[in-house]
């Protein structure tokens, strides 16, 4: 009888040591206290698109709700800064860019006015690791396409005291002073070859300013154009390696190697087009389908004299996605790696483009709740404490302090 509880003892000891060191979802209990004593930044969700159509709630818990950001699953995943997207789709906006901006950014500003206890507004480093310490999501906001200042350098100099912190120089589309990779190849848009003299002063405005220069969706002239004039580190607020997964979105290995030099960061992208080529060609291939599949769905809306929102092409886009098998998390986390050892483990992040790839993440990151998973496939791979911290956010804090102290230095040159 004696023999017979020692082995139960035995058993429960094995079980609760099993459990101690694999938490949530095969999250070993080191990975869970590395991820948790790092403070958590990502770069890119779209979410601001649902609070305006969708009036969403982040403050939501609602179990069948598909979104990736909550204030639960942001808990769950201990982010503690995310930079919103102010994302202004630009065929349904014409004529007011900069109004439907103003929309995006009100938006923001409610959800943290709902939840004070959890939420706040931030708008510098010191901000975020406040918020941090005070155990609450540090919002900040990211203008994605230049074309929401409608040209006007007052405009863009209103956004920042409005909060904006970055802005993408150009969406997928090419505006009138910077060429995206989006539509390069089309004869009907008006190019560049990359960024105009007024492009450039953009770009040190926003030097001026202190608010980061974005360089994801621009072409790869742009790119370099960026490189040449900028004061300050630069981002890729989201976007992979072109090496791994050859998407015009991604960046090569010489641009990675730029961002290195000009002291940037490259924050990745989760979206599976981007993250597994076997995936990019599957979703292309069937791109004009999907495409016609959504026209179809908004003529008749059209039709009918109703308008198309972002959920509208969420869905149908959601339902295409489905059609093609999710890649693993090996998929990204060999594109964090690949920047990693191209660019220096000083340029590398995480922006996920949470809200924003309609379901198309690799299998495992359903939502930010699923971010310690990250932790655990990097410390898998060797990756130390202290580089999978600076790969979470660190890097990202080092990249916003210093485009601070280029804007200090930029305005105290100007006021002499």
């Amino acid at each position: 009888m004696r023999h017979s509880i020692s082995l139960l003892a035995l058993a429960l000891s094995l079980s609760l040591f099993t459990q101690a060191q694999t938490s949530d979802a095969g999250v070993s209990a080191k990975a869970r206290q590395i991820h948790d004593s790092a403070l958590v930044v990502d770069t890119h969700a779209d979410t601001p698109q649902r609070f305006l159509d969708e009036n969403y709630d982040i403050g939501s818990t609602d179990p069948k709700d598909h979104g990736h950001i909550s204030l639960d699953k942001a808990k769950a995943g201990n982010l503690g800064a995310e930079f919103f997207s102010i994302w202004v789709e630009p065929e349904t906006n014409q004529g007011h860019f900069a109004r439907h901006t103003l929309d995006l950014i009100d938006a923001v500003y409610e959800q943290a006015a709902r939840h004070p206890d959890r939420m706040v507004m931030a708008f510098s480093v010191d901000d975020i690791e406040r918020a941090h310490k005070q155990k609450k999501l540090a919002a900040l906001m990211g203008i994605e396409g230049g074309h929401s200042i409608e040209n006007d350098v007052r405009v863009l100099r209103a956004f920042y005291r409005l909060g904006i912190r970055y802005m993408t120089l150009s969406w997928s589309n090419t505006n009138e002073w910077a060429d995206s990779s989006g539509d390069i190849n089309n004869p009907k848009v008006e190019h560049h070859n990359g960024l105009t003299d007024g492009g450039k002063q953009i770009v040190l405005e926003m030097n001026r300013l202190g608010m980061l220069v974005d360089i994801s969706h621009v072409t790869d002239k742009t790119f370099y154009d960026v490189i040449a004039v900028t004061k300050a580190p630069v981002i890729a607020s989201h976007s992979c390696a072109r090496a791994l997964t050859n998407h015009p979105r991604n960046m090569t290995d010489d641009m990675l190697r730029a961002v290195a030099r000009n002291g940037g960061v490259v924050q990745v992208n989760f979206y599976n087009a981007f993250i597994d080529e076997d995936y990019r060609k599957a979703a292309e291939t069937q791109m004009k389908d999907r495409d016609a599949a959504l026209k179809t769905y908004m003529d008749q809306r059209k039709t009918a004299g109703q308008t198309v929102t972002y959920l509208d092409a969420d869905r149908i886009e959601r339902e295409w996605a489905a059609k093609v098998p999710r890649p693993p998390l090996k998929s990204l986390i060999d594109h964090i790696d690949h920047v990693a050892k191209v660019a220096g483990i000083d340029h590398v992040g995480l922006g996920s483009d949470f809200d924003g790839v309609s379901g198309a993440t690799p299998q495992g990151i359903d939502s930010a709740a699923d971010l310690p998973k990250i932790t655990q496939a990097l410390l898998d791979r060797g990756y130390s404490a202290g580089d999978i911290k600076k790969i979470l956010g660190g890097n990202l804090l080092r990249v916003f302090r210093e485009a601070e102290r280029v804007s200090r230095e930029m305005q105290a040159a100007t006021q002499h």
